[in-house]
């Protein structure tokens, strides 16, 4: 690299140069500002204006304006297909919900009538239970009636067979069967 010594000052003599010929090239200031050139570009002003004006107003802003009535247009079909399909849902709610209703009115009906039911086949096994039950109850009663009565006219021939041997082992000479019998009696019916 180049050094440079101190108190040199090349590079910035030959800064200045290059913009002061660069300056000269030019001319004097800004072009759109210049007297001389200024009617001209005007003209070339109103001949773009106009050109661009022209092609707005033919092509652009007519496709732009087809642009936003398709699309008008689109969002206003959704607008209504979605208005009936909303219409349709309701209509699908409603249905259901009555359906629902229905349904639930039914099951309540089904279930009140099957609880009937089955309460009047309870009711019927229940009785017929009784019945048994009341039948058997009488058959077991009247075996144990009858058990009893031949105990009790075995605990008679028993009581008198005792009691006669009872006297004859006291006495020594065996009593009148009929006496013994009646005396058995008249304790048994005491």
């Amino acid at each position: 690299m180049n050094e440079m010594q101190p108190g040199a000052t090349a590079p910035v003599e030959s800064v200045h140069t290059e913009v002061h010929q660069a300056q000269e090239g030019h001319g004097g200031g800004f072009p759109p500002f210049e007297s001389h050139t200024f009617a001209s570009q005007i003209l070339w002003l109103a001949i773009t204006f106009g050109a661009l004006y022209f092609l707005m107003s033919r092509i652009a802003l007519p496709r732009v304006a087809s642009i936003l009535e398709v699309r008008s247009d689109r969002i206003a079909s959704d607008l209504a297909e979605a208005q009936r399909l909303k219409t349709e849902t309701e209509q699908a709610i409603a249905a259901y919900e009555s359906s629902l209703a229905e349904a639930r009115s039914k099951a309540q009906k089904i279930a009140g009538e099957t609880r009937d039911k089955v309460q009047a086949e309870a009711d019927t096994q229940k009785k017929k239970i009784e019945a048994d039950l009341s039948e058997r109850l009488a058959k077991a009663e009247k075996q144990i009636a009858d058990t009893k009565a031949k105990a009790l006219s075995n605990v008679r021939t028993i009581a008198v067979e005792a009691a006669s041997d009872i006297v004859a082992q006291l006495l020594g000479d065996k009593p009148d069967a009929k006496d013994v019998e009646t005396a058995v009696d008249a304790t048994l019916k005491s």
